[in-house]
């Protein structure tokens, strides 16, 4: 297997507009819109006698700022690693456009405003929670998971699951049996979700370094882990309906995304292909969304 060759440092545009971009671009704004997305959830299935519109636009600006510090954090860590992947080289920090340095300023930055904003204007709660999450994602998962073990996605797992439970925290200042539903929700989806990703990208990992399921136990274990994986995610849904936290709406949407991603996940278990794998990625960051919004929407339903 050939060894990526890291790309050179280049030259970035000096215009206000590039660099702006960058700096946004380092945060993951992808990523973090789904974060943020799934703490509002949090946000508005807990119970409405502290859902002010301040409390909630305090929380989301708090839990953005601090989740887009994580992941500049985390892009100024695997640094080396994004130089070796084709799907992270055109990273700023990899690429050289922005140094070391400015990342981890900008990190500390976003960081440090976030958590003010929580402390200031949501609760104490819900600040310790978004840290932890932080110190979870940025530090133990990145530093520690990922580069030892091919298990870093489902241990790492429960940082990235964390945001319904610090969207309830914000309105209740708790974080009751509905909200680790939630989370536990999101934490058996992540397997699925990054192991397709890393099916159809296994030689970029191993030419990193990276033991991922699929280097370190081969293709065709990771495939059934993502079937497996994805039954146990099923499971999970149901419970909002069985613990009486939604009603037949939800459960019948539920069921119905459900049956889709089990579809994915059995032909990626029986008949793979790099583009069925693409397409399982895809398809289960729409699955979560919308599973969410259907929660919302149920629960919002007369």
């Amino acid at each position: 297997m050939s060894t990526a060759t890291p790309l050179p440092p280049v030259s970035s545009d000096s215009s206000f507009g590039s660099l702006v971009s960058d700096y946004l671009t380092l945060t993951k704004p992808r990523v973090i819109s789904l974060i943020v997305f799934c703490a509002l959830i949090g946000m508005l299935l807990a119970p409405s006698e502290n859902l002010t519109f301040l409390r909630v636009f305090a929380a989301t600006i708090g839990i953005g700022l601090v989740s887009a510090a994580a992941a500049a954090f985390n892009c100024l860590v695997e640094l080396k690693i994004d130089q070796r992947m084709a799907r992270t080289r055109s990273r700023p920090t990899a690429r050289g456009a922005i140094s070391v340095s400015a990342a981890l300023g900008w990190s500390s930055v976003l960081g440090a405003l976030g958590m003010i904003i929580l402390l200031v204007w949501v609760n104490t709660l819900t600040a310790i929670l978004t840290l932890a999450t932080f110190v979870g994602y940025a530090v133990i998962y990145t530093l520690f998971l990922k580069p030892r073990t091919p298990q870093n996605i489902v241990i790492g797992g429960l940082s990235g699951a964390m945001p319904p439970a610090l969207g309830w925290a914000a309105i209740t200042n708790s974080v009751p049996a509905e909200a680790w539903v939630l989370v536990l929700i999101i934490f058996l989806w992540t397997p699925p979700h990054f192991w397709a990703l890393a099916l159809y990208r296994t030689e970029e990992y191993a030419a990193a370094g990276v033991p991922m399921l699929p280097v370190t136990h081969g293709p065709e274990f990771t495939r059934l882990h993502v079937f497996l994986y994805t039954i146990l995610l099923t499971a999970a849904t149901l419970m909002p309906f069985i613990i009486g936290m939604s009603g037949l709406f939800y459960l019948m949407s539920a069921l119905l995304l459900d049956s889709i991603f089990l579809v994915y996940s059995w032909k990626i278990w029986r008949s793979y292909s790099d583009l069925l794998a693409k397409k399982t990625f895809h398809f289960s960051i729409i699955y979560l969304s919308a599973l969410f919004a259907v929660l919302l929407i149920d629960h919002y339903i007369p």
